[in-house]
This record gives structure tokens, C-alpha cells and sequence, in this order.
């Protein structure tokens, strides 16, 4: 309802919805200069994944789309796997899963001594 020429919306589920303004209608929002992303960083934006295979075919669609797919290094820690891809606009959108049980008992462990 709030798509057209200048916005579109882009839905990753049920409550997680992210709009997509062209640079005008960005600055109909903010007083301040619009940043180029491919010279600053102003955000880094990471979703949650449902799995490793839902990361890849998102930073795969994301790529199809006209991004750049793995600007920085993939992450895969075993319990934690993440992507990530740079929107045309030179955005950075880091895509990540997480076995959060692996991750609360890899945590709770005692450190090793050094």
C-alpha cells in the first residue's frame, strides 16, 4: 500500500519489513546529506536466517537481484554461519544463522586456562 515509483517494500516475514526509498523521497525524511555508502558507512543491517541454507539462498537472491554477493569474508563458526551482500546503493546487509543451543553451551563452558 505504501509502493510506487519511489518506495518499495521488501518483506522478509511476518514482522520484519525493510522500505526501499529512492535517494529523493529518502531525503523527503531526514534534514540531513544523504551518505554514499560506497565511500562511508552509515548502517550494517543482519537478519536472522532459520538455517545455513536459508543464508545462502538469500545472499544467492540477493545476488540474482543485482547485489554484490560477499563483499567481506563468509563467517562460519559451526554453531554460527553468516553472508553477507551489498545493495545496489552500496548498503551492506549481513545475513546470519544461528544453532542458539550450540551457542548457550559453547558459552557456559568454563575457559580454558591460558
Amino acid at each position: 500500500q505504501f509502493c510506487d515509483a519511489t518506495a518499495s517494500c521488501m518483506v522478509f516475514s511476518d514482522t520484519i519489513h525493510a522500505m526501499l526509498l529512492t535517494h529523493d523521497k529518502f531525503r523527503q525524511f531526514t534534514p540531513k546529506q544523504v551518505a554514499n555508502a560506497r565511500e562511508t558507512s552509515e548502517v550494517l543491517i543482519c537478519i536472522s536466517a532459520d538455517s545455513r541454507a536459508d543464508v545462502d539462498q538469500t545472499v544467492d537472491r540477493a545476488g540474482a537481484a543485482g547485489g554484490r554477493v560477499d563483499p567481506g569474508p563468509k563467517q562460519d563458526h559451526g554453531f554460527m554461519y553468516g553472508r553477507s551482500f551489498e545493495d545496489p546503493d552500496g548498503h551492506i546487509w549481513e545475513v546470519m544463522w544461528m544453532d542458539l543451543a550450540a551457542a548457550q553451551a559453547a558459552m557456559s563452558k568454563p575457559a580454558a586456562n591460558v
